[in-house]
């Protein structure tokens, strides 16, 4: 940015020991500078909550009790890792007894089977009845019925006695455990036992003004966005404790329609977070680059404002102070754009 220095023309009333008189006092000088110009990127924030990508609750599928625990409350565990175990005797009893059911059946099929071949070889010979043989063939059907059957008790039997080995479904950090070991789980409802969200990457839900909404897509169908058509847009995040938004990542989510109550369109961004260091439910802000292009900036502290509105103030051709009303944009490093209102080659103070 040049700057230069501008006499300003004033007279005050001075005393001199020969009287009262009106002379002129040395011109005060005023720093004066041209507008920048330079590429500027526009910027949309709001506020919004985070989200875990992966959120699980860990229920009891079948009643027992709670015999063993598997981890320690709070830290991060794998998809597959062990976490409950509820008393598996009674159900390990009914797969014995299930498989115990299906060699009956299947004994009896080949029983059945057996007796339909015979009856069917003496029909065949003249020497039997066709009743006889209608009987061994429905004696046969049931049989292999029966076996069906007994698989898929067995089958039941099996899955029940697997849902007391109760494993992660998904990795993440797992919350503490809301049953303790020795009391009775699922009696007439799927007791919640655990839950385990995954926190890398993670989601971060906001919302935009619905005039925001139509104003981009405006901007996009003419090109002047920062996200071409087709491309996910950038979206920049800062925590209560951060300096500007050190976090960055992607939108990769916008609602299909507009909430009538609150008259905004809701946004997901998604976000790398190895560290863990972002949790679900922090209240963050959100900035997602809107428009770039060529732009006039002059220092926020130059731009003034009073019930006109903004305005800022220039150098006229009699090298005085000369209200210039502008329209201003963004903030970017210190600088306010100044939209409308100024030239490139208009000097302000």
């Amino acid at each position: 940015m040049r700057r230069t220095r501008y006499p300003l023309a004033l007279a005050i009333l001075v005393a001199s020991c020969g009287g009262n008189e009106y002379a002129p006092p040395p011109p005060p000088e005023v720093t004066v500078a041209l507008p920048v110009q330079q590429e500027v990127t526009t910027y949309n924030e709001a506020t919004g909550r985070t989200v875990s990508i992966e959120a699980v609750e860990v229920r009891a599928r079948v009643q027992g009790f709670l015999r063993s625990m598997h981890f320690t409350p709070g830290t991060e565990v794998k998809q597959g890792d062990l976490l409950f175990v509820i008393e598996p005797s009674l159900y390990q009893a009914r797969v014995d007894q299930a498989a115990a059911d299906l060699q009956s059946a299947q004994a009896q099929s080949q029983a059945a089977d057996e007796q339909l071949a015979i009856t069917r070889a003496i029909f065949e010979r003249n020497a039997g009845s066709k009743t006889d043989l209608v009987q061994r063939t429905q004696a046969r059907d049931q049989a292999r019925a029966a076996v069906a059957q007994a698989k898929a008790s067995l089958d039941a039997a099996k899955l029940d006695l697997s849902y007391t080995h109760i494993y992660a479904p998904n990795s993440g950090r797992i919350d503490r455990n809301y049953v303790d070991v020795g009391n009775l789980v699922g009696a007439g409802e799927a007791t919640l036992l655990a839950s385990i969200v995954r926190q890398d990457p993670i989601y971060a839900y906001f919302d935009v003004s619905e005039r925001q909404v139509l104003v981009y897509r405006a901007l996009r169908r003419r090109g002047e966005t920062v996200a071409a058509e087709g491309e996910r847009n950038k979206a920049y995040m800062a925590l209560d404790t951060d300096d500007g938004f050190p976090w960055v990542g992607e939108v990769d989510f916008v609602s299909n329609r507009v909430n009538p109550s609150t008259g905004t369109l809701e946004l997901r961004a998604i976000f790398p977070n190895p560290d863990r260091v972002i949790v679900p439910g922090l209240f963050v802000r959100v900035r997602l680059p809107f428009t770039r292009g060529r732009g006039l900036l002059v220092p926020d502290e130059a731009v003034s404002g009073d019930q006109g509105g903004r305005y800022v103030l220039v150098v006229d051709a009699q090298q005085g102070a000369q209200h210039r009303r502008v329209k201003i944009g963004a903030l970017v490093d210190g600088m306010r754009v100044v939209q409308e209102g100024l030239t490139p080659e208009e000097w302000w103070w």
